[in-house]
């Protein structure tokens, strides 16, 4: 079928505009959209091809012949107009154009996986919860607030460590259901954030029996013995700043330490008394490794939920929220 008037002709009364197009019957149109149309499975054999690093295993794996599936890539790089990958040897590595690709690539089927995941959730044999906990939280804690879905067969759990910028990141784009945190999103006026605060613990003053010797006032011992703190910044270490303070305590600061982890680690070693909220080190403190010496007042240890105002939410990430089971 051809198509009456061209683009030497001038228009014709049937013309369609685009913003930077001039069609001159409706089969120019379709032509044209239907190369700009993006193709997924070209980006699904990019992103094979980007995780092997290597044509052969890729095609391999996607059960392509490697001249079917190098045509497919450059397809894609023509689509995109630029290079993805650069030779070094045997092996393919990304261009710069490549990562930004592969980066968008792994949200759109996370987000393809979340969708089909959420919307079949009730014929599902196992519910899937993606958790990111920032690095340097309690573990215990962490423990605890999964400990309801621990040891069900119907539930798979997937955590994921690492800092709170990157996990709030991964939150926004659907690759995780909840972040588990001690320090809540900055204001940055985004109300796709749900923040909620699920405990507020106590600190003690702690530290090892030999080191406190015949004991004393908390304030005495933190005036005579150096003391591990957390770094400046965080919520715990304002709260402990001020009550120095307010009791004109100057600390001999044995280390500054982000990981509770860390310093449960170094008040085991004797280098100073710390400052801990009493989950931390539960098991040396049922045996009796470490001693809280007091409760300090007005110091707690705050531990928040994150999610994404969502439509369809995980009931897992409910249940654990609200404290009733699913």
């Amino acid at each position: 079928m051809s198509c009456s008037g061209s683009a030497a002709n001038g228009p014709s009364r049937d013309s369609i505009r685009s913003p930077c197009y001039e069609f001159h019957c409706l089969n120019d149109f379709i032509r044209y959209y239907r190369t700009m149309e993006f193709n997924y499975n070209h980006l699904r054999y990019f992103r094979t091809v980007a995780r092997e690093g290597h044509l052969g295993r890729a095609a391999q794996k996607l059960s392509l012949t490697q001249s079917a599936l190098s045509v497919q890539v450059r397809r894609l790089e023509e689509r995109l107009g630029h290079k993805l990958f650069e030779r070094a040897g045997r092996r393919l590595h990304l261009t710069e154009a490549g990562q930004i690709a592969l980066d968008h690539a792994e949200i759109i089927f996370a987000a393809g996986e979340d969708m089909v995941s959420t919307l079949r959730e009730s014929g599902r044999d196992r519910a899937i919860l993606r958790v990111g906990a920032q690095a340097t939280l309690s573990r215990n804690f962490q423990l605890s607030f999964l400990q309801p879905l621990l040891g069900r067969q119907d539930v798979e759990i997937v955590l994921r460590s690492g800092a709170p910028t990157d996990l709030i990141r991964a939150l926004s784009t659907h690759l995780l259901d909840v972040v588990l945190t001690n320090q809540p999103p900055g204001g940055d006026g985004d109300r796709t954030l749900l923040v909620h605060k699920l405990a507020e613990q106590p600190v003690s003053l702690v530290g090892l029996p030999r080191l406190i010797g015949a004991g004393g006032k908390f304030d005495e011992l933190l005036a005579r013995l150096p003391v591990v703190l957390p770094i400046l910044g965080s919520g715990l270490r304002d709260d402990l700043d001020a009550l120095f303070d307010r009791l004109s305590i100057k600390p001999q600061v044995a280390a500054e330490v982000e990981d509770m982890a860390m310093m449960r680690l170094l008040v085991r070693e004797g280098l100073g008394l710390a400052c801990l909220p009493p989950i931390v080190i539960r098991d040396e403190l049922a045996q009796e490794l470490l001693i809280e010496i007091a409760v300090l007042p007005a110091v707690h240890e705050r531990f928040y939920a994150v999610t994404l105002d969502r439509r369809f939410k995980n009931p897992l990430v409910s249940s654990l929220i609200s404290g009733e089971a699913v």
